[in-house]
């Protein structure tokens, strides 16, 4: 059955950038796409992915000469106004509520996984209609002291896998549902 996944990095005291959405403490440590708990098996299983607009702005931002890195289609959750894409990414702007948005994911993946980019109060969004499944988070030895939370809200978990990567510590949880 395919899941919902929030497939993230973390500072160990719990941040998944600064407060001005720099990610510099991430883009500098070692990791291994192939290791456990990477990123290229992980990737291999999504049909479909959401991100907040911030996350779609810091992609724009730091790598304006990119291409667009997902082959899957991509929901930008916003009430900003973003230019349409000219490069044939499949990148769907909307403000509609996270059931319905999750609905058209679902049918969009094909049987995969969906996968929540980020940021940390978009999962939470996902959790509060109980349409997350797993955190998988890779967890830096950095500790920033403020910034942008990994989760900014309560959420009941269990954890199911443990794996060190590189640098990072690497931890699967699957979520509780109430009841």
């Amino acid at each position: 059955m395919p899941r919902t996944v929030y497939y993230t990095a973390t500072t160990l005291d719990g941040f998944i950038a600064t407060a001005d959405h720099s990610l510099d403490w991430l883009l500098t440590r070692d990791n291994d796409g192939d290791g456990p708990m990477g990123y290229d098996d992980f990737i291999a299983e999504i049909g479909a992915l959401a991100m907040g607009a911030s996350t779609y702005r810091w992609l724009l931002d730091n790598h304006p000469d990119m291409e667009w890195p997902y082959a899957m289609p991509a929901w930008v959750f916003t009430h900003r106004t973003f230019a349409p894409r000219t490069d044939g990414a499949d990148v769907r702007f909307t403000h509609d509520p996270v059931p319905v948005v999750h609905a058209e994911m679902t049918a969009a993946a094909g049987g995969k996984n969906i996968w929540i980019v980020g940021g940390g109060d978009l999962a939470g969004q996902f959790a509060d209609h109980g349409l997350l499944d797993q955190i998988c988070v890779s967890i830096a030895p950095v500790t920033l002291g403020s910034g942008r939370p990994l989760l900014p809200r309560r959420v009941e978990l269990t954890l199911t896998e443990l794996a060190r990567n590189g640098e990072f510590a690497c931890a699967r949880f699957d979520v509780v549902r109430p009841g």
